[in-house]
């Protein structure tokens, strides 16, 4: 049986939405989950209630008392709020009583929770917040970093897409993923000193790198992974939800104006809680980081993301091809 933990208190609207989300994910993933509920015990509860469900064999709940909240320093989290919940969803990960976390919490949080508790994988000097974005082809690409590391160094990107090359084959279905560099220009001599030492340094790694890829490339699904610092994917992230929802309105316009249904699929490439959270990776374990305003469905799926890193193995996976890599590559 595999056992997730759930950060209760975490979205904007918790305990309600983790409630409701853990709900979903349990009605669509297979029997073998089972979703612990970490947070303010009676409030929880009363949400269960309101839903008619209780704890079970697929649901249960750790009580933490404490709530992280945006402004307290995330580097500060662990030591002074060990009784959060976001710290006791961690640590339950760290002690093996689960098996994955996830939360819509603070990112900083998380991240600086996820990396003092579950520690760095050998190899790797910045864990990297991948996000999945949407493209032409309809097959969805993921970047990182996305907001965690705004200054890099060129091993730091290699090791990224390191990261990416086994997350997208563990739980994209990429047995050979396309990595890209993000850049101004496709020449190996573009950019700025440290994008073309990452560029010589990726294309001696043995990936399947396929250069750098321009802005207007991105969305055409040029690459499976692209490879940027957590400065730009964190701008690019952000001006991807804003178009999205600019078009989801548009959209809406013109459905009134014509009075007439359009095709919702088109909604649904763009809507991000189509894709769930955003998994740290280079931390030993799993953890899933999700939106604060994550509505329910978007946990759901997060949760899900977080049941197939685990069926995946893919944890151990990465921590194979890491050393594996650093055997052959100075």
């Amino acid at each position: 049986m595999m056992r997730i933990a759930l950060d209760a208190m975490g979205s904007d609207g918790a305990p309600a939405t983790e409630v409701a989300g853990a709900l979903h994910a349990l009605s669509h993933e297979a029997g073998d989950v089972t979703v612990v509920l970490v947070g303010d015990r009676a409030r929880i509860a009363a949400e269960l209630d309101r839903h008619a469900a209780s704890e079970g064999d697929r649901l249960e709940i750790v009580h933490a008392a404490e709530r992280v909240s945006p402004n307290e320093s995330p580097a500060a989290i662990v030591r002074r709020k060990p009784g959060s919940s976001l710290v006791t969803g961690v640590g339950l990960h760290r002690r093996g009583q689960v098996d994955a976390f996830v939360s819509a919490g603070p990112t900083g949080a998380v991240m600086a929770a996820s990396v003092f508790l579950l520690k760095r994988l050998p190899g790797v000097d910045r864990p990297a917040v991948g996000t999945l974005i949407p493209t032409t082809s309809r097959a969805h690409m993921l970047m990182l970093d996305a907001g965690a590391n705004v200054d890099c160094r060129p091993r730091h990107l290699l090791q990224f897409a390191l990261l990416g090359h086994v997350y997208a084959q563990d739980l994209m279905g990429r047995p050979k993923p396309r990595i890209g560099l993000l850049n101004i220009g496709s020449e190996p001599e573009k950019g700025n000193e440290r994008t073309v030492e990452a560029y010589r340094l990726l294309s001696q790694s043995g990936l399947n790198f396929i250069g750098n890829v321009e802005g207007r490339d991105i969305i055409h699904g040029r690459c499976d992974v692209l490879v940027t610092d957590g400065f730009a994917g964190n701008v690019l992230l952000k001006f991807y939800e804003s178009v999205a929802g600019f078009v989801i309105r548009v959209m809406d316009r013109e459905q009134e104006r014509i009075r007439t249904p359009l095709d919702r699929s088109t909604i649904e490439i763009l809507d991000y809680a189509e894709y769930g959270g955003a998994p740290l990776l280079g931390v030993n374990g799993v953890s899933v980081i999700c939106h604060g305003r994550s509505p329910p469905k978007a946990i759901g799926k997060a949760i899900g993301v977080a049941a197939k890193a685990v069926r995946s193995s893919m944890i151990g996976h990465i921590a194979r091809y890491l050393a594996e890599t650093a055997a052959r590559i100075p």
